[in-house]
């Protein structure tokens, strides 16, 4: 069960919001006791849980006897919840695209860490780049892969659905070849513990092993970048 327990964590649940959901899902509809008892937590700790997951519209409740018994929703409703998150958040970001930044301009580096920070630049990649802008990509050796197992795949299928191509400069060519994606093979003694990314006039670094990203938003360092990248693809196995 651990497993499921990171799992919403990532989604956004507190350790003990996730073991208060999973422990209703198991028991059926319960009372909060019985919930408190399944997961060792006492009734304040339970309460507080089941009140933040009741907001989130994953359980629901009804009363029997003069008492509260709590139900889990159908796990699906999970998406709901995201997907009305999603829609706040757009309308959101409309607005503070309308509130003007003295700083927006000045600010060329920025430093991203963690798992989230990381997504943050991968997912500003999918949004500046079309199939009349693709991006180049340097010293990919499967990191992405393996370092974010679960969002490198719905990546992908964005970049898919969204037809944007990649210039890709790799050691190895990978089993699944995207027919958006060209790749250049440079010799294996050639290490790359980092991955760049060329974009939109920007450059991402990806430091897997630190788990995190600096951005250069800078046209002129983008296009040395773009210079360098050329030159390796030249010579570059296709």
């Amino acid at each position: 069960m651990s497993n499921e327990y990171e799992e919403l964590e990532k989604l956004g649940f507190s350790k003990n919001e996730a073991k208060v959901y999973l422990a209703l899902l198991k028991l059926g509809s319960s009372l909060a006791g019985k919930i408190a008892k399944e997961t060792l937590l006492d009734r304040s700790s339970t309460y507080s849980a089941l009140k933040v997951l009741h907001k989130k519209g994953v359980i629901s409740t009804y009363f029997e006897n003069k008492r509260t018994i709590f139900s889990p929703e159908d796990p699906k409703r999970l998406m709901d919840y995201f997907i009305e998150k999603q829609e706040i958040a757009k309308n959101v970001i409309t607005k503070l695209k309308e509130v003007p930044s003295s700083t927006q301009k000045s600010q060329t580096i920025k430093l991203y860490r963690g798992y989230k920070g990381m997504k943050s630049v991968l997912n500003e990649i999918l949004e500046l780049s079309n199939n009349k802008s693709p991006y180049y990509i340097m010293g990919s050796q499967g990191q992405f892969r393996r370092h974010m197992p679960y969002y490198a795949p719905i990546f992908r299928k964005i970049k898919l659905e969204r037809k944007i191509k990649t210039k890709i400069i790799t050691k190895e060519l990978p089993d699944k070849r995207s027919k958006l994606s060209e790749y250049g093979v440079v010799p294996s003694d050639v290490d790359s513990p980092a991955t760049i990314n060329i974009y939109s006039g920007k450059v991402a670094i990806f430091l897997w092993d630190d788990n995190q990203a600096i951005v250069i938003d800078n046209p002129a360092v983008a296009r040395t970048f773009e210079n360098y990248f050329s030159f390796m693809w030249k010579y570059a196995k296709k």
